[in-house]
């Protein structure tokens, strides 16, 4: 059970991640493989305020947030926006290219080692919960990653901002047509999708490890969980995420010389039953 308690951490963080690049390619069609530059972006903000400007803790994960997202919706309105109409080639060619230049960019500022979270003393240690051994920083980050789960669920599915996001993705231009602004509305979801990366880098900094190369590491679990849940709804993204994390830490822990064999076949079978994902339509955009 603390091993399926440490399976649900990993993929609640795993959710937290990805459910950025839901939004982005599910809501907007876009494919954005630059994500993890954006959640490399928030470990980065967490290290840097905590460890040179004495920030505290909890203070900066909604600063990784603000700072990723205003990151993202700055390229957004200069980069990204000119390649909304573009083919789905040209989005992966030029998102490539946005990792490779933040993974030159972190290098040459902040070196290629791998940076040291310190938490504060209040999140550090175990406690036992009927026998389960259950780490106190595992239970924050799923108690925070729950809390977006379901601020994200109602926020696409009972807001006004949330039918004008799904009405400007299936008909952009009947959206405008009745007074939807769909640039604003994109450069919001498109910030609010790299602010979710952000603050998932921040709170995975001390479990995942944070260098340089993070985006490389982990895009490819980014986009298992966007392809095994599906691209519309948060719900199939979260499912994912718990179902590929425990059998993650499963795997490691009982087979470690398979390594990520088990996620990866795990996804192929799922794939193979449910082609567009576990909680897609049909017919998919």
């Amino acid at each position: 059970m603390t091993i399926i308690f440490d399976g649900i951490a990993y993929g609640m963080l795993l959710f937290i991640l990805a459910c950025g690049l839901a939004l982005t390619l599910g809501l907007m069609n876009f494919i954005n493989l630059a994500h993890g530059a954006f959640a490399m972006a928030g470990g980065y903000v967490l290290v840097v305020l905590t460890q040179r400007a004495g920030v505290p803790f909890l203070a900066c994960l909604p600063l990784a947030f603000l700072v990723t997202a205003l990151i993202g919706a700055l390229l957004e309105r200069t980069l990204y926006q000119h390649l909304y109409g573009r083919s789905h080639l040209d989005q992966v060619l030029f998102s490539v290219g946005i990792i490779f230049m933040a993974i030159t960019a972190v290098q040459y500022v902040m070196g290629s080692s791998q940076q040291i979270v310190r938490l504060p003393d209040w999140l550090q240690g175990r406690v036992e919960i009927a026998g389960i051994g259950m780490g106190v920083y595992r239970l924050f980050t799923i108690a925070i990653c729950a809390v977006v789960a379901i601020a994200l669920q109602v926020g696409l599915v009972r807001t006004r901002f949330g039918s004008q996001l799904r009405a400007a993705v299936d008909d952009p231009t009947v959206a405008r047509g009745l007074g939807i602004n769909v640039s604003l509305v994109f450069a919001v979801t498109f910030a609010v999708g790299s602010g979710l990366a952000g603050l998932g880098g921040a709170l995975g900094a001390e479990l995942l490890g944070l260098d340089p190369v993070f985006p490389l590491r982990y895009m490819i679990y980014f986009l298992v969980v966007v392809a095994v849940g599906g691209t519309t709804t948060i719900t199939g993204p979260l499912l994912a995420a718990l179902i590929l994390g425990i059998a993650d830490v499963l795997g490691k822990y009982y087979v470690p010389q398979l390594g990520a064999f088990i996620i990866y076949t795990l996804m192929v079978l799922i794939l193979l039953w449910r082609p567009n994902g576990l909680f897609s339509r049909a017919v998919a955009r």
